[in-house]
């Protein structure tokens, strides 16, 4: 039985850990809390005042800001904060609530748990490649397509909170998000280093691959030096774009089979630097990925004609354009987080559940083609699909599109976001605006909306209201109006696929 030492925060708290060590990282030994309800990470060298000052403040002002505002509970699963600042023996030590059940392996990996991860934690670098994937995982780990895309959306909209409160995580990287594909959770980890620009600097530049060119290339200069680049916000969203392109894409954007210098450790300096470059760059196919020289669990992801990224679709495909070409050098044009969970919701939208029920991606982008089909696995749509197209009024002025749609499938929900064109899928809903309006399904080969909770639903194209609780046939052309309220959408039905 291991001693329990027993301390009050810097906050005041009453907390306890058990006087044995756990893990141990980088900066850090961990102990478990007596009810395994949090953990304390204590630094193993001396912190100054400066660290000292970073860590109270958020505890404190940051972590009040965040989560002691309405609406702040939300926060709590995307972002592992600190809840206080303990001190014993002469080491400083952090208070993290432990991370949530959904965040451990459940199964071990493959060949009989050869790398010993069950029951460890999810760490985003066992997914964010194929060839981690297909050798080591269990296939029951591994999520489908569409997750990915919300465990995209989520650690967007976190980082978009802490840049939204004048933080950046720097060393934002798929170590320090924990995910998991089976939900489609993700979880933001070691916030303690947070950076406050201009007031607490970063503690470390960055794992290798999410750091931004501008870190490489001035990483040789004096940490004072004004000439050199440390993590910020700015480089937060290089990471960003990265992490996102490989959670869909499971292959990095910039190491391709371009050679910059014959002394490994210069090439690599100059590949992540100076001379970075877009595997999949519309101009410059210099930097292409050797599919001859790759392994096969690495296909055919690594293969960018046959896996391109433009099939995730026309919100997102705009956004790794900006990230890997314009904004690789220029930080000025980088996407923001609010850009990326902007396009991610609405490619969530356009998302249809492949018709081949052994796919292994399960899901796929609808393109615009006549006839939708899994780019994964080639299976098309052997039946029609609905496709709304929303606009809404501006001012009282005829109906303008919002460059929005939603695909239709069975099951596929409508909800008040769809209806609402001032309405987003973040934190900011009530309980209420998350309930869904009304839902789609198939009958007898046709499509049908059932209205659940629309008082104002009208067919326009037949002149006729639609009751709650009333059902409405989906045909071209047909125009509905969602709602009459101030931001109120109408969705013009295109038909898609066989006829």
């Amino acid at each position: 039985m291991n001693d329990i030492i027993e301390l009050k925060t810097w906050q005041g708290e009453a907390v306890a850990f058990e006087d044995a060590v756990i893990g141990s990282g980088a900066m850090k030994d961990v102990c478990f809390s007596p009810d395994r309800s949090y953990v304390i990470g204590f630094f193993r060298e001396p912190q100054g005042a400066a660290t000292r000052e970073r860590l109270r403040v958020i505890c404190e002002d940051y972590r009040a800001g965040i989560f002691g505002q309405v609406g702040g509970d939300y926060w709590r699963d995307l972002l592992c904060w600190p809840s206080g600042v303990v001190e014993y023996q002469g080491r400083v030590g952090v208070v993290v609530p432990v991370y949530a059940p959904q965040f451990f392996f459940e199964y071990g990996s493959a060949n009989n748990d050869m790398l010993g991860i069950k029951g460890r934690e999810k760490e985003g670098k066992w997914f964010a490649s194929a060839n981690n994937q297909a050798r080591f995982l269990d296939p029951r780990e591994r999520g489908h397509w569409l997750n990915y895309l919300l465990i995209c959306t989520r650690i967007a909209r976190a980082v978009r909170r802490m840049h939204a409160a004048g933080l950046a995580h720097s060393d934002l990287s798929y170590k320090n998000v924990l995910v998991d594909p089976r939900s489609g959770s993700a979880c933001i980890i070691d916030l303690d280093g947070l950076v406050v620009p201009g007031k607490y600097p970063p503690d470390v530049v960055g794992t290798p691959d999410f750091i931004a060119p501008e870190v490489v290339m001035t990483a040789h200069l004096p940490h004072a030096s004004p000439e050199r680049k440390l993590p910020s916000i700015a480089t937060d969203r290089h990471a960003l774009a990265v992490l996102i392109y490989m959670y869909l894409l499971y292959r990095h954007p910039l190491r391709g089979c371009k050679v910059h210098d014959p002394d490994p450790s210069c090439d690599e300096a100059l590949a992540m630097g100076e001379r970075a470059l877009f595997v999949e760059h519309p101009q410059d196919p210099s930097n292409r990925i050797c599919v001859a020289d790759a392994r096969p669990s690495e296909l055919p992801w690594c293969d960018t004609q046959r896996m391109p990224y433009t099939l995730t679709g026309p919100y997102l495909t705009p956004l790794f354009e900006r990230a890997f070409t314009a904004g690789l050098h220029d930080p000025r044009l980088r996407p923001s987080a609010e850009d990326w969970e902007f396009a991610l919701v609405r490619t969530a939208d356009l998302s249809l559940p492949c018709a081949n029920r052994g796919c292994i991606q399960g899901w796929f982008v609808f393109d615009n083609r006549r006839v939708p089909s899994c780019p994964f696995c080639g299976t098309p749509y052997p039946w029609p699909l609905p496709l709304l197209n929303f606009y809404s009024s501006r001012h009282g002025d005829s109906f303008r599109p919002d460059d929005q749609r939603l695909m239709v499938y069975t099951g596929q929900s409508l909800f008040e976001w769809h209806v609402n064109r001032y309405l987003a899928p973040n934190e900011r809903l009530t309980q209420a605006q998350q309930a869904r309006v009304g839902y789609f399904e198939l009958r007898q080969g046709t499509w049908w909306l059932v209205n659940e909770r629309l008082p104002q639903c009208r067919d326009l194209s037949a002149g006729r209201d639609v009751a709650v609780g009333e059902r409405v046939a989906l045909r071209d052309g047909l125009q509905l109006l969602l709602s009459r309220e101030a931001g109120g959408r109408l969705a013009l039905v295109q038909m898609a696929g066989a006829a």
